[in-house]
């Protein structure tokens, strides 16, 4: 399995927040941590809060927090999440142009192994990763 960059980040900044869940981060804090450009870390956290595991709270002391202790927040549903939209392979985007369809017998093979990854991932949750607040990223 390989997941996207935007699956590894939001990973990453979902380990920074668990580290200091009474803290609210800005995009723009967390991408200078991470030294990545702040309009890509806004569409990771747009799609965080979007899924329910983050909370975003704008003006003076806004900025993302948590929505939920990290201990309820299951790796495998992250995962899944984070890779909304991006199919493990061609043939199981919608859409998908595959001249063996009908006859693969590789493509539920394939779906068992993707549903058996996130179940793996599943059985850890956010704080099992989290970083002491003292780790740095880079």
């Amino acid at each position: 399995m390989r997941l996207t960059t935007f699956t590894d980040y939001g990973l990453r900044m979902l380990m920074r927040m668990a580290a200091e869940p009474g803290r609210a981060f800005s995009t723009a804090a967390l991408a200078e941590e991470f030294g990545l450009k702040r309009n890509h870390l806004a569409k990771i956290m747009q799609r965080l809060a979007q899924a329910g595991f983050v909370a975003t709270r704008r003006g003076s002391g806004g900025g993302a927090v948590l929505a939920r202790p990290a201990r309820e927040i299951r790796l495998g549903a992250l995962v899944a999440a984070l890779e909304q939209g991006q199919p493990l392979v061609e043939c199981f985007a919608a859409g998908g142009d595959c001249p063996i369809d009908g006859r693969c017998r590789l493509k539920a093979r394939l779906r068992r192994a993707e549903a058996a990854f996130l179940a793996d991932l599943d059985r850890s949750t956010l704080a099992d990763i989290a970083l002491t607040a003292a780790s740095t990223l880079r």
